[in-house]
């Protein structure tokens, strides 16, 4: 039974877990121009800690787990912990959020130590303008992860592009072109606000703008939802790739969440744009028990919002940065 229900009803069975405040990209959309003040060590979870709060979460409901950052792979010991997460009864999938950056030489591993499902951040498939966009010359690492992470035959390898206007949508029909006869899926995500990202409308481009530019080549068909799905899913009619977008501005989909946040340091985020958090870690090292942790879990999610603001709210809230959230 789903422990994990909150005032509106909706079934919370996703938890991501950022295991890092550290990211060796400065994506102009993600990262501050400051940066971020990193935590020192002792204020992030040990991946002890995290094991075990991700192992009540499992009690609780939890059975798909992704692993993000900052950049997890930055982190030492991911293995040991993908390794132990993926051994938790209930979990059925258990994913991950890269830059890909390091990932060539690590997906083989984690692969076998259990990880079963792989997002891939990039935001364009030209060099220049993705060092541009991320402030690296790291381009061509991604590159090599994406190929190695096709070859392990993972269940499913996803691109995720945030497309922004006059930035990288005149790349959209490239990136369809890339997954079309691969097993791949590119995710185009409309432009979010985060703290201090010089985020404006005009730098949104709709999922009807980018579905519109699509379909002038490409026959698309929508694909059954599952339950809590935030992406719209289609096929590219008479090709392997699959094209999805995440509609967070002009079509929310706030109603069916279904998905918990754990930042680096332990906090629950019940919602990407809402401020409230409830911090797991100071429970653990004051000596909380399990179930003063589920007691806690259940304290956020019954807090969980309806549904995140209007745009123009969020542009001037006081949220943090999507490094420092972990995505």
């Amino acid at each position: 039974m789903n422990l994990l229900v909150d005032n509106y009803a909706r079934e919370h069975t996703y938890l991501r877990i950022s295991v890092t405040d550290r990211c060796n990209l400065r994506c102009v959309y993600c990262m501050p121009a400051e940066g971020v003040p990193l935590k020192k060590r002792e204020e992030i979870l040990t991946l002890e800690e995290i094991y075990r709060v991700a192992k009540v979460f499992v009690g609780l409901g939890i059975d798909k787990i992704r692993i993000t950052g900052g950049e997890p792979l930055v982190r030492k010991g991911l293995d040991g912990l993908i390794k132990r997460l993926g051994a938790l009864a209930g979990v059925k999938t258990l994913a991950m959020t890269t830059n890909a950056v390091l990932l060539a030489d690590q997906v083989r591993q984690l692969h076998q130590s259990g990880l079963t499902a792989l997002n891939i951040s990039l935001d364009s498939l030209q060099p220049k303008r993705f060092e541009a966009i991320t402030l690296r010359d790291d381009h061509a690492k991604v590159m090599a992860g994406i190929t190695a992470a096709l070859s392990e035959k993972l269940e499913t390898v996803k691109l995720n592009c945030v497309v922004i206007a006059g930035v990288n949508d005149d790349e959209v029909l490239d990136f369809v072109h890339f997954v079309k006869d691969k097993p791949l899926n590119v995710r185009f995500i409309e432009y979010m606000p985060f703290k201090d990202n010089n985020w404006q409308s005009t730098g949104v481009v709709s999922y009807a703008q980018m579905r519109g530019v699509i379909e002038q080549q490409f026959t698309l068909e929508p694909l059954n939802a599952r339950p809590g799905d935030v992406a719209k899913d289609f096929s590219l009619v008479g090709h392997q790739g699959t094209v999805s977008f995440i509609s967070s501005m002009t079509d929310s989909f706030c109603g069916t969440c279904n998905r918990l946040r754990l930042t680096s340091e332990g906090s629950i985020k019940s919602c990407l744009f809402y401020g409230a958090e409830v911090s797991l870690r100071d429970a653990m090292r004051a000596g909380g028990s399990d179930a003063d942790l589920r007691d806690l879990i259940q304290i956020a999610v019954k807090g969980k919002p309806e549904a995140h603001p209007p745009i123009e709210e969020l542009a001037a809230s006081d949220n943090r940065s999507m490094v420092e959230i972990g995505g």
